[in-house]
């Protein structure tokens, strides 16, 4: 009898820190590229990328992921950002273009650690009712779940989140929205702004820094045995050289901060707490 019984099903990690906002109508791709930071015009249907929104001066306001579902609906599934607040923000800027800006309830996000069903790398992919978006990286095989059923078995959310970290992906919470370009961001290795398309918000910086070469800082990935604060300095004992973006605790703790390019090989602290450079993965 036990030979017949189902493979148990792979748990689910409830994002409760992730939202869907949807932009529908004739207008909604060209709005999208008109005022995000990624090549949203030549997304193809079905399939996905990294964008953001910036400030005037091209500090990162949101960091999200961009699905194109069909060719006048996109979805933007964004991480810690509020997504009232994002959608009421956005439609200040819709004037008479025909779109609608929705907050989707309806569509919860579900982290899952395993490859996923019918998504693979760009392409988006669906599972029953549930959208699928590959999220694996040189960590490991995982994928988002949004809409469908709630799972049967649900696994740690800061599991999710310290993925996130390892691979570079900036998890911005209240007080680190609107401090940074996106190259202090490192945002290049997502692949998630332009320096070649038309203007939109903070183009002129983005493009300015890229193209006279004036980047002096990026993210730097630490572990330490606790995690220090968003917003703390970190510091050589002497001075602050640069500030930790996000951390999530574990074993070790780790933490994503914005460094000088060129520093010296010194121990470094935050919180009174010693870090360790670590790599990050692809």
């Amino acid at each position: 009898m036990a030979d017949n019984l189902p493979p148990p099903e792979t748990p689910a990690i409830v994002l409760s820190d992730h939202a869907v906002l949807s932009l529908e109508g004739p207008d909604a791709v060209a709005f999208a590229h008109a005022q995000f930071s990624s090549e949203v015009a030549s997304l193809p249907v079905g399939q996905w990328q990294w964008s953001a929104w910036l400030t005037p001066k091209g500090r990162v306001i949101a960091l999200f992921a961009l699905a194109r579902r069909s060719e006048e609906e996109l979805l933007a599934v964004v991480p810690d950002y509020p997504a009232d607040v994002l959608a009421a923000a956005l439609q200040r800027y819709v004037f008479r273009r025909k779109l609608k800006i929705a907050v989707r309830p309806d569509l919860p996000v579900r982290g899952v650690m395993t490859l996923a069903e019918q998504a693979s790398g760009a392409l988006l992919g669906q599972s029953g009712d549930a959208l699928e978006l590959d999220r694996s990286d040189a960590g490991g095989a995982r994928h988002w779940r949004i809409g469908g059923e709630a799972p049967a078995a649900v696994a740690e959310a800061a599991d999710w989140r310290r993925h996130d970290l390892r691979h570079g992906l900036p998890r911005l919470p209240e007080s680190q929205r609107e401090q940074w370009t996106p190259q202090q961001l490192s945002l290049d290795r997502l692949q998630a702004y332009s320096v070649k398309k038309g203007c939109y918000p903070g183009q002129e910086i983005v493009a300015r820094t890229h193209f006279l070469g004036k980047a002096k800082r990026a993210l730097v990935l630490f572990e330490s045995d606790a995690p220090p604060d968003s917003g703390s300095a970190v510091t050589d004992g002497t001075r602050d050289i640069g500030e930790i973006i996000c951390a999530q605790a574990g074993a070790p703790a780790l933490a994503l901060a914005v460094m000088p390019l060129e520093r010296e090989p010194v121990a470094l602290i935050a919180n009174g707490i010693a870090l360790k450079e670590i790599p990050l993965l692809d």
